[in-house]
């Protein structure tokens, strides 16, 4: 278990708390100590040349914050907001900097808890999303939850921006 468990992400504990959600019928969770607030939908601005991932702004407590959405990143469809659809405010580490980025979902389910011994890398093979967007897969009451590796996802996505950025300066 324990080259599985450090495969994962998981760093000693044995339970994490997590907040879940949907994506395109799919059950996704964030630790929950990442999440700032859970807002209804809030009227965007977009930005002009930003990527889809990234691709507008928010009013978030008189702060203007990115406002992302997963979807692009596992490439899937963007469906139109419902009653249900909140956007997770949360901090994350951008450049040796702490940074608010509001996250779309299609629902919020609930603060929960997963345990460690239930957490799984991700299989190389037969999966439809690139590994390495995924911390771990968790299996509870017969469904697998998506730990998405954020780090990563927005690593490479500012990472494949600043290259665009540069490759079109030059």
């Amino acid at each position: 278990m324990s080259e599985t468990a450090e495969a994962t992400g998981w760093t000693g504990a044995e339970q994490m708390e997590v907040l879940t959600f949907e994506l395109n019928g799919e059950l996704f969770a964030l630790e929950a100590v990442a999440v700032q607030e859970i807002m209804d939908l809030a009227p965007e601005t977009v930005v002009p040349g930003a990527g889809a991932f990234a691709g507008a702004v928010i009013n978030f407590r008189g702060k203007v914050i990115p406002l992302s959405d997963l979807r692009v990143a596992f490439a899937m469809e963007r469906g139109e907001p419902t009653i249900d659809s909140r956007i997770v405010v949360i901090e994350i580490d951008l450049d040796g900097e702490p940074t608010l980025v509001g996250l779309r979902t299609d629902k919020v389910h609930e603060v929960t808890t997963l345990a460690r011994a239930d957490a799984e890398a991700p299989p190389s093979v037969g999966m439809r999303w690139r590994p390495e967007f995924i911390q771990c897969l968790v299996k509870r009451d017969g469904e697998f939850i998506v730990v998405p590796a954020l780090q990563t996802l927005f690593n490479q996505q500012h990472d494949a921006r600043q290259s665009t950025a540069s490759a079109t300066r030059h």
